[in-house]
């Protein structure tokens, strides 16, 4: 095994290279030439080929010098790309912010968050990923993501979390169903009905299985879906009832949206990360931004 080729001597060639001549290569790089000649005199022996002729006082490189120089030039753009990339991530005014989130929360939670983030910090960069509660939060603690935004809370050992909003919940109708008339209804009214709900693993699967059990019974699940969108679709479409937050436009697909006085009907949404876990300096930002928010009120 050869000893292996140095970064200083990629530096030396490349420059012997671009100038054609050891001594001015030498004096750009600040270093005498028999340093310089003996520098690229052991990157020919480790490589085991000639990479320059010399011509008297210049040089001139080889075929297999011409080869070589494309590759070490390949390989100190990918490291000046490299150092840049980094400087960057660490940088909180330019960095990126790999931010999870329910399906739910994308119409104007994270929108709004990130718009008023980006008013006062307009160069950090976002990578967003919408996925079920079980998966999102799964991406939280392998660190494919550095936040995300749940629902119901995560109560857990080496979990942050900051409760940022409680919303209500609504059983919606189709606008002919007998109970469309109603101003609100109990739960319990509509034991026997199919229901409509996201697969499990989302959210409001589990919020949905648990107030249908404090009503005292167990929802009979006819159609699952992957977006409320969808829900609501099949909902209009006169398939069954469901559990939704409120969202625009749900009563122009011919839905009925009913408040629920018994049980309580809400969810509390908020952001999780992992505690012992270094942020980037822009994620630990964003961070601090939402949880500060929370705490002067103006989430709400």
């Amino acid at each position: 095994m050869g000893m292996a080729v140095e970064w200083a001597q990629l530096e030396y060639f490349r420059m012997a290279a671009r100038l054609q001549h050891f001594t001015r290569a030498a004096e750009r790089l600040a270093v005498s030439q028999s340093a310089l000649s003996r520098s690229i005199a052991r990157l020919e022996q480790e490589l085991g080929a000639p990479l320059f002729e010399r011509e008297g006082r210049s040089i001139r490189l080889t075929p297999y010098g011409q080869r070589f120089l494309r590759r070490v030039e390949r390989v100190m753009r990918e490291m000046d790309e490299a150092r840049r990339e980094i400087q960057e991530l660490a940088d909180p005014e330019r960095g990126e912010v790999r931010l999870g989130f329910l399906h739910t929360l994308g119409v104007h939670l994270v929108p709004d968050l990130i718009r008023d983030f980006r008013s006062r910090f307009p160069k950090v960069s976002f990578v967003l990923v919408q996925n079920a509660a079980g998966p999102v939060f799964r991406q939280l603690e392998s660190g494919e993501i550095d936040l995300c935004f749940l629902s119901p809370p995560v109560r857990r050992e080496g979990v942050g979390w900051v409760d940022l909003k409680t919303e209500e919940l609504f059983l919606i109708v189709p606008s002919q169903h007998p109970l469309a008339g109603r101003d609100r209804i109990e739960l319990r009214n509509v034991a026997e009905e199919p229901f409509i709900a996201l697969k499990r693993g989302y959210g409001m699967r589990t919020i949905t299985e648990e107030v249908c059990a404090q009503a005292g019974f167990s929802p009979r699940i006819a159609f699952e879906g992957e977006e409320v969108a969808t829900v609501a679709g099949l909902v209009a479409g006169g398939l069954g009832v469901a559990m939704v937050p409120d969202f625009p436009g749900l009563e122009l697909l011919g839905i009925k949206k009913l408040p629920v006085h018994a049980p309580l009907c809400r969810r509390v949404i908020g952001m999780a990360w992992i505690e012992h876990r270094a942020l980037s300096p822009a994620a630990e930002r964003f961070r601090r931004f939402v949880v500060g928010r929370e705490e002067t009120g103006s989430s709400r």
